[in-house]
């Protein structure tokens, strides 16, 4: 009963979608808790190497499931049609594709490259002088430890 008093109210929501690229990396953003087909499918359909999916942006429309979800093989919890989630079946197909046509106006831009490691030269040997690196630290160690205790 509430569920069709909310309907009967307010059968269609505007929601809205952002993308917003950073470089290499794009968010692409919209309401609602999104089932993880979703996810997996912007970052299978993006041209862009990172693409992230942002869920509860600009507010909340609800458990957004698939459409084989909603079907007669689907079922649980977030399927079931109530206050929180009254969307119709095609709802996260929708928001992809709308998101997905954002992201069609960016250009990826390049993926920034990690800095260079030195090259290796060949491993100095510890003289005598100069005890090396392990033996110093566990000289320290031993001297920093504090006095064994009886245990009573």
């Amino acid at each position: 009963m509430l569920l069709d008093a909310i309907l009967k109210k307010q059968p269609v929501a505007a929601v809205e979608s952002q993308a917003v690229q950073v470089g290499p990396a794009v968010f692409i953003a919209s309401p609602g808790e999104m089932f993880v087909d979703f996810g997996l499918d912007l970052k299978a359909r993006s041209p862009f190497l990172f693409t992230f999916p942002v869920a509860y942006a600009n507010g909340s429309v609800g458990c957004v499931p698939t459409e084989e979800a909603l079907g007669k093989t689907g079922g649980g919890y977030e399927t079931r049609l109530t206050s929180y989630s009254n969307l119709e079946p095609s709802a996260g197909r929708q928001r992809n594709d709308a998101g997905l046509a954002l992201v069609a106006r960016f250009t990826p831009g390049p993926v920034p490259e990690p800095p260079k490691a030195p090259p290796f030269g060949p491993a100095r040997a510890a003289s005598a002088s100069s005890p090396g690196p392990t033996a110093t630290c566990r000289r320290k160690f031993r001297e920093q430890s504090p006095p064994a205790m009886d245990v009573l």
